[in-house]
């Protein structure tokens, strides 16, 4: 395979003989490799938040160890997707997803075995350090296997459908491998799958890189990272505790990084992310779109499991399994995307997804505190159905409105999007859940003082404090816990369909006439 060459015009050509190449069955075979990571790191985000309470009891971390447990993976990669991104640009995107790939199965073998607290924080902090090549390397390699407007797309589609087919998976196998094996095999499952990785990808997938992309500057890396770090961490922490001064500093160092950072990549003839790429209307649309869908899936992944398993008390798997159609479905949409786009403007397509998500967090507003499971299935199934119909389209998007030769830098701030709006989900949200439980949960008759206060943390906590008291004051407790995040549960969906709705609106405006290159390429494919 030849490398792309910076500068290359996607639009396709009149005469047959200038006509991109169709790909083969050895690029189709890629694809199924590139699809693999995509899968995997779909799992690893949900598989962890089941595995904490038996890594908690086996390692005894502290309250603070474990939330760097959790929260390390993520800060890593946030920080590290941009430089990674470009950095495939330079020395060949293959050879980084080889040896992020490479990385992450030994990270993933220390964690799973890790004989302390602080040896798994490191460990997740080297996951993420490797899942930082991952995702921008297999999506920009996508562009270089398929250079056929309407094939690039459907790729995208299977791409995409990798990620919501890991995120059904996830809860269903996590569930399965804790109630059967030690909780480090939430990780080893990530080993067979890199080693199919590394031994297939060099014999199916060329290597693509910037041909003349100019000299890696340091002082960038150490901005994008000292900018994304501290943001992160500082968006995180004042939404899940409130006001302090520590992360709100964070931020504010951040921020002003970050405008140093934009600043020095306006001014570089080889910048580390082409800024300017933002100035086009289907790029930045959608890559705010791809921060919302994530934020809208992430969010909803944090609520709508513990609704069912606390409040309706549906065993893991049960939980899971509830939630497996509204994901499945999703794969199928990403699918449904490609023929829409033959006949509908970008935009049309993008508001008809961020609709559905809207409309299945006006029934999650609906949930009851009994017999809630088939609610929720419906609108998990209208969240899932706009996720895949959007998902595919804006990948495309921020992949053709970038130079070929860019493509890992595209994938970068496309990645970027994701982590945010994950992080942003869960923080965002979560603090608005947790806000309205806490003023929700009143005093209860006959509950000590120091069983209240556990159950206020949180509606396990609740659960857990409830267990310990007598019968009437036990049932009491759990269900004013029960009613009170149900209330949370409400308002929080809500706010998102606010924010999805906005975000819904914002693409119809700027996209109206925007259409893919698969529906402008439709007489000549």
């Amino acid at each position: 395979m030849t490398s792309a060459v910076a500068g290359t015009d996607d639009r396709p050509d009149d005469t047959p003989a200038a006509r991109p190449a169709k790909a083969g069955p050895r690029q189709w075979a890629g694809l199924a490799v590139l699809v693999l990571p995509v899968l995997l790191i779909a799992v690893d985000m949900t598989v962890l938040g089941f595995a904490v309470p038996y890594l908690t009891e086996d390692l005894r971390p502290t309250g603070g160890q474990l939330l760097w447990i959790v929260d390390i993976y993520g800060f890593v990669l946030a920080g590290l997707l941009i430089t990674m991104g470009s950095l495939g640009d330079r020395i060949g995107r293959r050879r980084l997803l080889m040896t992020g790939a490479l990385g992450f199965g030994l990270a993933s073998l220390a964690a799973a075995f890790a004989p302390t607290p602080e040896v798994l924080i490191a460990a997740r902090a080297l996951l993420g350090m490797a899942g930082a090549t991952l995702m921008p390397s297999t999506l920009s390699l996508l562009r270089n296997l398929f250079t056929d407007d309407r094939q690039r797309l459907l790729a995208i589609a299977v791409w995409a459908s990798g990620f919501s087919a890991g995120s059904a998976l996830g809860p269903i196998l996590g569930g399965w491998l804790l109630e059967h094996y030690h909780w480090g095999s939430v990780f080893l499952i990530n080993l067979p799958v890199m080693a199919v990785l590394l031994v297939a990808l060099p014999l199916l997938v060329g290597e693509s890189k910037d041909p003349a992309p100019g000299p890696l500057d340091p002082v960038s890396v150490l901005l994008s990272m000292a900018a994304m770090l501290p943001a992160v961490y500082g968006v995180k922490k004042l939404a899940e505790h409130g006001w302090d001064p520590v992360p709100a500093a964070a931020l504010a160092a951040g921020l002003v990084l970050g405008v140093l950072f934009v600043r020095r990549q306006l001014r570089l003839p080889h910048p580390l992310i082409d800024i300017r790429l933002f100035a086009v209307r289907r790029f930045s649309v959608a890559v705010a779109t791809n921060l919302m869908i994530v934020f809208s899936l992430v969010a909803s992944l944090f609520f709508l499991t513990q609704y069912l398993q606390l409040v309706l008390g549906m065993s893991p798997v049960a939980a899971g399994l509830v939630l497996v159609p509204g994901l499945a479905v999703s794969v199928a949409a990403s699918f449904v995307a490609v023929s829409l786009a033959r006949r509908l403007s970008l935009g049309t397509v993008l508001v008809l997804g961020l609709a559905l998500i809207a409309t299945g967090f006006v029934l999650v507003t609906q949930a009851p505190p009994e017999g809630g499971a088939a609610l929720i299935a419906v609108a998990f199934l209208l969240i899932g159905t706009g996720i895949g119909l959007a998902e595919t389209l804006t990948n495309d998007a921020i992949l053709t409105a970038a130079p070929p030769a860019r493509a890992g830098a595209a994938s970068a701030i496309s990645e970027t999007a994701y982590e945010l709006g994950g992080a942003l989900g869960v923080a965002l949200l979560g603090s608005v859940l947790t806000a309205a439980y806490r003023i929700r949960l009143e005093d209860v008759a006959a509950v000590p003082r120091e069983a209240m206060d556990a159950a206020r943390e949180t509606l396990g906590g609740a659960v857990t404090a409830a267990d310990g008291l007598p019968g009437d004051a036990g049932a009491a407790l759990l269900g004013a816990a029960q009613s009170a995040f149900l209330d949370g549960m409400h308002l929080t969906s809500a706010i998102a369909t606010v924010i999805v709705v906005a975000a819904a609106v914002q693409a119809g405006l700027l996209l109206r006439r925007d259409r893919t290159p698969a529906a402008g390429s439709a007489g000549g494919a």
